[in-house]
């Protein structure tokens, strides 16, 4: 699942935990840029099963994590 309009300092461990509660998060990754390695805004949230992963859309959509980035 791909999460948008991230905070900067937003971690992989915040997003599993926040998501957690849509299912089983498998595996996450912050898009970063090569040259600074600071994240660029955005992350892909692996789920276990599709079901969960639409939980998760349909849970989180518009939702504000870590001062106001969307999910």
């Amino acid at each position: 699942m791909f999460v948008g309009n991230l905070n900067f300092n937003t971690t992989k461990d915040q997003l599993s935990s926040a998501f957690s509660s849509a299912g089983q998060v498998v595996s996450v990754h912050v898009g970063t840029d090569r040259e600074t390695g600071r994240s660029r805004g955005f992350a892909f949230v692996e789920f276990s099963s599709d079901e969960e992963a639409q939980k998760a859309i349909t849970s989180f959509n518009d939702f504000e994590l870590d001062d106001g980035s969307s999910a």
